[in-house]
């Protein structure tokens, strides 16, 4: 196939979400370039352009639908050769299913392992993202190059001024970490690291980086005695809860310190992340799903941490959204409006309401009341916690 009837991915390898996108696109075999990375200047000009327009309004979106409460987000975005603009990395998955047969849908057809996967999608996508960025940008604030490799990427578009973006990229993202939960202690410090990339405390804010730490290892350890019993997280096949989980925790894979730490917990984790990375999942035939004890403590993870967060942004967005508030998201969190606090797993933290997160618990909870009601008692014997979803 030529080049001009490849679909290209907007995207960035430093981003989660576009690393989870391309290893759905490998899986789904469409073929696909990474710009600006692989892309030509005039090429990435255009495509820039291109979302521009799509964020005004400008071009027609092909998927998803879009509501009020979502954002289009930096990246990544899937861009055909005929025109289609799509973007958010979960509804391309399901457009992409379209083109597999059943045994290889990345969002399995039978209505329990379905619901799992979407999930830990959702898990990993909604807070998971918070602790890999606390990874990458405190504890592995010394050793990571994110910003050089960034700028590396834009290499075509931003040419000479490739050092200053290196450094604006990463103390802009080093601001940003409370916004993305990560609250550094009163008085944090990291020895001889620059001022623009000390880990931000918050006035007013409890701390979290002992929280998203825990988070991290316990994720870490649960993974490492799962992937023991079996290729993938569902089973014998590869899922939609395989790109979510290597997304993020893959993104950590170029930060020294984090990636050395993970190897030496779980070599096993660390491998089938490196797996992923450098290759095309292995596609067994009629392989097996396997819905069964083996998951439960990363289900037991999900309720601990990820359905309890989003039943608080819901209804701290609910609540604003009476009062007339209409800003929300970063835009509010810069403003110092649409704040709540709450607590989570035991610790006490401040945070804004975000739309985008009210609208993926309103649609988890829609997939749950749509389940029969046989599949809500088996995702409750695997998950204690499940009530919150009624």
């Amino acid at each position: 196939m030529s080049r001009a009837q490849d679909w290209l991915i907007w995207g960035s390898e430093l981003s989660p979400y576009s690393l989870k996108l391309a290893l759905c696109c490998r899986h789904a075999r469409l073929p696909h370039r990474l710009l600006p990375t692989q892309g030509s200047w005039a090429e990435n000009i255009r495509i820039n352009l291109r979302v521009e327009r799509l964020k005004r309004g400008g071009l027609p979106l092909t998927w998803p639908q879009r509501t009020q409460d979502d954002e289009y987000p930096l990246v990544p975005y899937l861009f055909g050769p005929q025109g289609e603009n799509l973007y958010d990395s979960s509804a391309i998955a399901e457009w992409l299913d379209q083109r597999l047969p059943d045994a290889e849908k990345l969002i399995p057809s039978e209505p329990l392992a379905g619901f799992v996967a979407r999930l830990i999608d959702d898990y990993a996508d909604e807070f998971l993202l918070y602790v890999v960025h606390h990874q990458r940008w405190v504890v592995s604030a010394t050793d990571n190059d994110a910003g050089q490799r960034l700028a590396h990427e834009f290499r075509s578009l931003v040419g000479p001024l490739r050092p200053l973006m290196a450094r604006h990229f990463s103390a802009r993202q080093t601001r940003r970490l409370p916004y993305l939960f990560s609250v550094a202690p009163a008085g944090f410090q990291i020895a001889g690291l620059h001022p623009n990339r000390q880990p931000p405390e918050r006035k007013g804010f409890p701390p979290t980086h002992a929280l998203l730490e825990r988070a991290h290892t316990r994720l870490v350890d649960l993974l490492d005695v799962l992937l023991a019993t079996r290729p993938y997280v569902l089973g014998d096949r590869f899922t939609l809860a395989d790109a979510a989980l290597y997304g993020q925790l893959g993104m950590n894979l170029a930060d020294p310190s984090t990636a050395k730490a993970l190897q030496a917990r779980s070599p096993r984790l660390h491998q089938w992340l490196l797996a992923l990375h450098s290759g095309i999942p292995r596609v067994v035939a009629d392989g097996a799903l396997r819905i069964d004890d083996a998951l439960k403590p990363l289900l037991a993870e999900i309720a601990r941490i990820h359905l309890p967060l989003m039943q608080q942004n819901a209804a701290a967005h609910a609540r604003f959204q009476q009062q007339g508030q209409r800003r929300f998201n970063e835009a509010a969190f810069n403003a110092g409006q649409a704040l709540y606090d709450s607590v989570l797993d035991g610790v006490p933290y401040c945070s804004v309401a975000k739309s985008f997160q009210a609208r993926s618990w309103r649609d988890c909870r829609t997939r749950w009341q749509q389940l029969p009601s046989s599949t809500r008692d088996q995702v409750a014997a695997l998950m204690p916690g499940s009530d919150a979803l009624s």
